[in-house]
């Protein structure tokens, strides 16, 4: 890992954890590259991705402030479409259809998704955009005989939408799994990836109906540092 990697992760996990909060001074660059035994030059790469990344900004004659955190809360818990997610959170978002298609579930998709060798799907790639940029990846495979006259102009509007309110689709719950992935070339190639972004956060859905037969799988995948996953518990004694 190189010097000003090494700066730049140290003062972000200091800025995340809070250990630095929001509206206060990071240490000065003459502070920091004795604390670092680093050259000045280094010290300011590392700031200047911070910066980059939102975290920091920096201001004449004061220094580089920490800035309140512009993530999305997404929650872990329920089964929320994104469009749903988008009016809830306020926040302004489109969507673009990358691929829309119908294929046959093989063995290695099979093993996936847990549809059947050999059952029609759609195929769905969406990407999601804020402020401009691509954040949100979404694969999905829906079950084909569930919605075989669906759209493309349904499925960039919203999907669930268009299955509950038009087709009376009664979606019952889901079994999710999140995970840290290292990125891969589609991520590089349809997302708007930081620089240094070695890892996105993929949400894996296996959605059921309410007679419990499986008719969606997704892998939704988002820029690590524009979203945080949270979830609401509640203490049951025992």
């Amino acid at each position: 890992m190189k010097k000003y990697e090494m700066i730049l992760y140290d003062l972000e996990g200091k800025i995340k954890n809070k250990t630095v909060k929001e509206n206060e001074l990071l240490p000065s660059e003459n502070e920091l590259v004795k604390h670092y035994d680093a050259s000045r030059a280094t010290v300011r790469q590392a700031l200047k991705i911070l910066e980059e990344r939102g975290l920091i900004q920096k201001q004449k004659g004061r220094g580089s402030v920490v800035i309140a955190s512009s993530k999305l809360n997404f929650p872990i818990s329920g089964l929320t479409s994104y469009k749903e997610l988008q009016a809830s959170l306020g926040f302004e978002s489109s969507t673009h259809v990358v691929t829309f298609e119908k294929l046959i579930i093989d063995q290695e998709l099979a093993n996936q998704t847990l549809f059947k060798l050999g059952t029609e799907v759609w195929h769905i790639l969406r990407t999601r955009q804020i402020n401009g940029k691509a954040v949100v990846l979404d694969r999905d495979f829906i079950k084909y005989d569930i919605a075989p006259d669906m759209t493309r102009e349904a499925v960039a509007d919203s999907l669930y939408h268009y299955l509950e309110n038009q087709l009376n689709i009664d979606i019952s719950f889901a079994q999710k799994e999140i995970t840290i992935d290292f990125i891969n070339d589609e991520d590089k190639k349809r997302l708007d990836l930081n620089p240094l972004d070695r890892h996105v956060v993929s949400v894996k859905s296996h959605v059921f109906l309410n007679d419990a037969t499986i008719f969606q799988y997704t892998d939704s995948r988002h820029q690590v540092d524009k979203f945080q996953f949270t979830e609401f518990a509640r203490r049951q004694k025992r």
